[in-house]
């Protein structure tokens, strides 16, 4: 594949998902949340495997089903049609959440409206549209070791979605490590946006005023390239 090295572009949903992806220790347990991040069990990279548990009780599914050939006795939390690896196993939605609340999971991967620089994740709110309820997502955040977000970078309304504080309901508290966007790596370290990685050739200020809080530079910033999938 060749990698997306254009100046001033945006990753698509499937390139972040992708970069999410490469992150990922071979042999982690794995929760993906509803939308954007189930397409990380798509894009494993070679040589590792990763454990993906979904709450309503499948341990070790796989990436989607070709078009019609989908078992729909066979879905994740978001209905989404799945496939099962070697070893897969089926618990009850309490079991489930026991392994949340237990701390079993390496990582949660989810979606935002808002993330702050303290870490804090709001992913739901109240009103005619979103997601009507905050779900098993708050106990995803308390219960996995690592909580990484990946998003869009800015609203539809080109609103920033990395801010200072959130003003949407909380998801949790202090919660989110890495957020991957449609332009950058950030991880977030002692109540700071810190930068890790940008587009090929987006100057620096352009990225900040696209940003709702300070982005800190701690050492090396590197291009965030993914293939063109």
């Amino acid at each position: 594949m060749t990698q997306n090295t254009r100046p001033n572009s945006r990753l698509s949903n499937a390139q972040i998902a992708w970069r999410a992806a490469q992150d990922i220790a071979d042999g982690a347990y794995v929760n993906l949340g509803i939308g954007l991040p189930e397409m990380v069990a798509s894009y494993q990279p070679p040589g590792r495997e990763a454990i993906f548990h979904t709450e309503n009780g499948i341990l070790n599914f796989g990436e989607p089903p070709a078009p019609g050939e989908e078992d729909w006795d066979l879905i994740n939390a978001g209905k989404k049609a799945v496939t099962l690896k070697l070893g897969a196993a089926f618990f009850h939605h309490a079991d489930s959440f026991a392994m949340v609340r237990g701390g079993h999971l390496d990582v949660a991967i989810l979606g935002a409206y808002q993330v702050s620089q303290k870490g804090d994740l709001a992913n739901w709110r109240v009103g005619s549209t979103g997601v009507p309820a905050v779900g098993g997502a708050m106990d995803l955040v308390h219960g996995a070791r690592q909580v990484f977000v990946i998003t869009e970078h800015l609203t539809k309304a080109g609103e920033p979605k990395l801010v200072e504080a959130c003003s949407f309901p909380l998801t949790g508290v202090a919660c989110v490590t890495r957020v991957y966007t449609s332009h950058a790596v950030v991880d977030i370290a002692d109540g700071r946006f810190v930068l890790r990685e940008k587009l090929p050739g987006q100057a620096f200020a352009e990225l900040q005023a696209m940003t709702g809080a300070t982005l800190h530079v701690d050492g090396e910033v590197a291009d965030l390239v993914a293939p063109d999938i």
